[in-house]
Parts: structure tokens; sequence; C-alpha cells
């Protein structure tokens, strides 16, 4: 994957949930380009935050083993633009795992870094639909450099403890 959305794994309750933050900042080229004249991070990326997070958990299910893949948003519901110097945290919970795929659920948090606030503000709700790649479509082939799972991705993993260094 070639743009990483979240920038930290916060917690992990294996099998259940993962916590992940994203720092918004001006340094971010599509923070300029999506609504010219008014820097905003676009509500697809911060889906795309919690598709990565949900990812990462249903991975971590099978210590990475499987080819997770986002096969469905079935529910996305963004209420409040991100603008830079705010922190998002996307928390993901898995509904459901099986050998065909998982189901998850996630909320979007937004944390202003005012001074006088401090709290964590919902923002949104993503409900995702995973699938194992390798148990769907047995006899395809799918390039390695083609999944979630790449060296960035893995820096991530390994800083969070989810993954030797080495993977």
């Amino acid at each position: 994957m070639r743009w990483m959305w979240i920038d930290r794994i916060v917690e992990h309750e294996p099998g259940a949930r993962l916590v992940a933050v994203k720092n918004v900042s001006l340094a971010e080229e599509h923070i300029h380009d999506h609504f010219p004249g008014t820097p905003v991070m676009p509500g697809a990326l911060l889906i795309e935050g919690v598709a990565q997070t949900s990812g990462i958990m249903v991975g971590a299910v099978n210590q990475f083993r499987e080819k997770v893949i986002l096969a469905k948003i079935t529910k996305a519901m963004i209420e409040r633009d991100a603008l830079p110097g705010q922190t998002l945290r996307y928390t993901a919970s898995l509904d459901r795992i099986d050998e065909a795929g998982a189901a998850t659920t996630a909320a979007v948090e937004l944390r202003t870094n005012e001074p006088d606030d401090d709290r964590w503000h919902a923002i949104g709700q993503v409900d995702l639909i995973f699938s194992h790649v390798d148990q769907n479509m047995s006899g395809l082939d799918f390039p390695e450099e083609n999944f979630v799972f790449g060296e960035n991705f893995r820096a991530i993993l390994a800083a969070s403890g989810l993954v030797p260094e080495t993977v």
C-alpha cells in the first residue's frame, strides 16, 4: 500500500479491537488539493484510515498469514471535517470472523488539540466487510506487492508489537 492513513497503533485487544491514530497535518498534499483555499482531510481518506485500522485487526487474528482485502463498505457516516492540527482516532471492533472473511465496525473520533478541549468527539461510524483472498479466490495469482501488509505497514505493526521487525 502506497499511502498510509494511520500514524500509530495505540491499543490492541487480539481478536476483538484495535485503535489507531492519525495526526492531520498541513504537510500532507491532499489537504491543500481537496478544497482549494480550505484545507481539510477528505472524508474518503478518513474511511480509508478506518479500513487500514480494521484490516490490520482482521489480519492480526491469523498472524497475517492470509491476504485480507476490503470487500464492501456497508455503512459510512462522517459528520464533521478533520482539519490540520487535529488528531483522528479510529477504534475498530471485530463483529464476526470466519474462513471467508470478517465484518467490522469502527468509530471515528476527533480531538481538536485546543488547549481548553482535550476530549475525543465522535464524528462517524464505518462498517466494513473484509475477504480472505486465499480462501475465496484460490487458484488466482495475486502479486505480493499489491497487498496492504507491505514495508510501511510492517514498520507500524512492528512498532506496536503486532509482528516481529523481521517479518
